[in-house]
């Protein structure tokens, strides 16, 4: 009971409000289409693979062992997400401009992943977390090495969308929720 009180990992995952939900925007976004799909995985896979890199140093022993064990996995996401970026920017006219056109959409989502909560300083400042505003710096590189490289565009928006982490959510988060909830709300204290 890792939040000191009667509630189930179930109920924590499942049964809580949309405003209790804190992540970031980019993951809520919908699979358009492929493009959509490849895209919004890339832009989060090399903020996760930057992320568990730093977490690995996490004066927590759990975290960091998680960090450890998890980093070989989030690899092997940023390379696949990164060779269909690639496969899909430098490959057909059709292709090509599907890719542009998600990556542009889902460009102002990006800026979020570095923005801290006041949990996110206090972890930072008693070892146990990481200071996501570090990471925006070598982000930013990576996916502009691997934009150029598939022939695409850095968009020049400076416009960025942000409040998931405040539990400020996309109208995309209430059908995620409708899904995941489904059997727990349809099937009060179901069991697993």
């Amino acid at each position: 009971k890792i939040a000191g009180d009667k509630r189930t990992e179930d109920d924590i995952a499942m049964l809580r409000q949309e405003r209790e939900y804190l992540n970031v925007l980019l993951v809520e976004q919908p699979d358009t289409d492929f493009a959509y799909t490849m895209a919004r995985q890339f832009l989060f896979d090399v903020y996760h693979f930057l992320f568990l890199a730093e977490l690995q140093k996490s004066t927590d022993l759990t975290l960091s062992a998680i960090a450890k064990k998890s980093i070989k996995e989030v690899s092997y996401h940023q390379r696949f997400s990164s060779d269909w970026i690639k496969r899909l920017g430098d490959g057909t006219e059709e292709s090509h401009k599907r890719m542009q056109t998600a990556i542009n959409d889902l460009w102002t989502y990006t800026d979020e992943l570095f923005h801290q909560t006041e949990a996110d300083k206090a972890m930072v400042k008693e070892g146990i977390g990481v200071d996501v505003t570090k990471l925006k710096e070598a982000y930013y590189k990576n996916v502009s090495d691997i934009l150029e490289e598939s022939t695409l565009e850095v968009p020049e928006s400076k416009y960025f969308q942000k409040g998931g982490k405040q539990g400020i959510h996309s109208e995309h988060m209430g059908y995620i929720l409708a899904e995941l909830q489904y059997m727990q709300r349809a099937y009060p204290n179901m069991e697993w």
